[in-house]
């Protein structure tokens, strides 16, 4: 199949109404290969969450809708965001989470900020902000000036996993929501707790462009390793590759084998403006769910 790019300015596909969309990932893990019982917490929690979001964006918008349904995947302990976040090599949990609105193409994030319990919601107040994108301390700052207050992060199962130092495979984690709404407006939301025993201060792909961004044609969130998504700006390539005329797939499959030269670990969930919505991995295997008047979860 061949398809022609782009030529030019291009502007969206326009349309009266638009099919609701919604897809969301929980990072990739290995547990469910030997664990059957976390694999079914995973995919009823996925289920459960993919439907709330899909019932949300009925009446509200794309935008409104990643950030309110990456905060419930924050909230669940069973993923690497927010409540349940992975443990640094010094003791702490640091989060990172941005967000991208693909009608106003506003980008905002935080970077290893500490102790808050919902980074994406603090990455939404930035918007409104000139400086939309903070790290640490000051990210910190400014929740606390906004109203959100202390929250310990940490769990039990956290804490002996960070005793224990697992095996990296086990930390590959991440969240993320894309979405499109009735009125053909996307948005895309990723949260992150880290990938766990990593030096204080490292920088991770989720509150980049390169793993998390959306415009008007295309909406795409990242999971995996963090310095492989950065290296193949992944989110930003592909929804530029959408825009440019390239159908969802091919600019996902195309990018993705951009990483193979450095086996680069990557897992994507994206939605296109004319309502293509599409999942894949580069490596076994991200989880995921999607409602599109039916919902789908991992296997």
């Amino acid at each position: 199949m061949k398809f022609k790019a782009g030529i030019g300015v291009r502007t969206a596909p326009l349309a009266t109404t638009y099919p609701m969309k919604l897809i969301i990932h929980g990072g990739f893990f290995s547990e469910s290969q030997t664990n059957q019982e976390v694999k079914k917490a995973k995919q009823t929690a996925l289920k459960e969450i993919v439907e709330l979001g899909y019932k949300y964006l009925q009446d509200h918008t794309a935008f409104e809708t990643v950030v309110y349904t990456v905060a419930l995947l924050e909230d669940s302990e069973l993923f690497n965001a927010g409540t349940g976040s992975q443990i640094q090599s010094d003791g702490k949990i640091r989060l990172s989470a941005s967000l991208m609105d693909g009608k106003t193409l506003r980008f905002s994030g935080v970077i290893n900020v500490e102790d808050v319990k919902n980074p994406i919601c603090v990455a939404e107040k930035l918007q409104d902000y000139e400086d939309k994108v903070l790290s640490g301390k000051g990210a910190q700052e400014f929740a606390r000036e906004n109203g959100f207050d202390y929250y310990n992060p940490e769990t039990p199962q956290r804490r002996m996993e960070y005793e224990q130092k697992l095996s990296d495979s086990i930390r590959l984690g991440t969240v993320g929501c894309v979405a499109l709404d009735g009125d053909g407006n996307l948005a895309a939301a990723t949260s992150t707790g880290g990938k766990g025993f990593e030096i204080p201060g490292r920088v991770s792909d989720s509150a980049t462009a390169a793993g998390n961004y959306c415009n008007g044609f295309a909406g795409i969130s990242c999971t995996g390793v963090g310095e492989d998504i950065v290296s193949g700006a992944v989110a930003a390539k592909i929804v530029t590759r959408v825009t440019d005329g390239m159908p969802l797939f091919f600019a996902t499959e195309k990018t993705l084998d951009e990483l193979k030269p450095f086996d680069g670990f990557a897992g994507i969930i994206g939605i296109s403006a004319n309502g293509d919505i599409y999942h894949a991995d580069t490596h076994p295997y991200m989880v995921w769910a999607l409602h599109d008047t039916q919902i789908q979860v991992f296997e």
